[in-house]
């Protein structure tokens, strides 16, 4: 989940907008687009919003990759252990996956 003290809106609405077509700056509030700016053909309220909860579930279906990059060893220390004991980097790399499977 999206704990930024962001609305849903405001952290996705760009992309959502980009997705949809929109070409030129826009301007809008935490919850609304206020002016569309240059573009042609903006999208719908409707499509706006469904394109934005989307987007937030496409983002929340991919938590466990956050929660892998997280819990993985920084590269270098990975290819160190990779040199030296390789079996024990697998055995690592296994239990972050474990734990943070894929839905």
């Amino acid at each position: 989940m999206i704990s930024s003290g962001l609305t849903k809106f405001e952290i996705f609405v760009g992309q959502a907008a980009i997705n949809l077509g929109a070409t030129k700056p826009f301007n809008f509030t935490i919850d609304k687009i206020l002016d569309w700016g240059d573009n042609k053909n903006p999208p719908t309220d409707d499509a706006l919003n469904a394109e934005i909860d989307r987007l937030e579930a496409e983002y929340n279906a991919n938590q466990y990759q956050r929660d892998r990059a997280v819990a993985y060893d920084p590269i270098p220390e990975q290819l160190d252990q990779i040199y030296h004991d390789m079996d024990g980097w697998k055995a690592r790399i296994k239990a972050v996956k474990d734990k943070y499977p894929k839905p």
